[in-house]
């Protein structure tokens, strides 16, 4: 039975995902010369994500806001620099997030890079429907959950209400019962 060939699509069209094999994807052309990155099944990038994906959400430090912390949601991917193509096919596929480049020398560790997404709007009108079209299988979907409601308050902006600011902390904290540091003390 001959192998189907993917089908070719220029950068600035963008397919909805389906929930179906024909959901295999149209190839990509990267910019300056690089070979032809092939864009990938989503249910592989749903498997990748189960293992290697990080929903987060971060506190931080604001000078400009009258609370003086900030929350933002992300979400990312974080490999060894020896597997960018695959976050880059990843990017082709969803059509949104920054690859970024981490050196680790003060550990000795080897170079990695990261796959991340915190813009608001990429992560309600992309990575969350692609999540719920593919569902996360492992028990990283309960992470996500608890991640899938911040995001939302925050583009609804109840992040700015002390009551808002309080769930999502909250919601931080049971995330948080999810990792590897906090596993041993269930």
């Amino acid at each position: 039975m001959p192998i189907k060939q993917p089908r070719s699509i220029s950068n600035n069209q963008s397919k909805p995902f389906k929930k179906s094999a024909e959901a295999v994807v149209p190839a990509y052309q990267k910019a300056q010369g690089r070979a032809e990155l092939v864009k990938l099944n989503p249910h592989y990038i749903i498997g990748f994500i189960d293992g290697e994906g990080c929903f987060c959400v971060s506190a931080s430090k604001h000078k400009t806001l009258r609370r003086r912390k900030e929350i933002r949601p992300q979400f990312e991917i974080e490999l060894r620099i020896d597997d960018q193509e695959i976050l880059e096919r990843i990017q082709a596929t969803l059509g949104c997030g920054n690859i970024y480049t981490l050196n680790y020398k003060r550990y000795d560790w080897a170079p990695h890079v990261k796959f991340k997404v915190t813009r608001i709007r990429d992560l309600t009108e992309v990575i969350i429907p692609f999540i719920d079209t593919f569902p996360l299988q492992a028990k990283k979907a309960q992470v996500y959950a608890l991640w899938r409601t911040v995001v939302l308050m925050v583009r609804n902006k109840e992040h700015l209400t002390p009551e808002g600011y309080i769930k999502i902390l909250q919601l931080r904290d049971a995330m948080r019962r999810f990792s590897k540091k906090h596993y041993r003390n269930r």
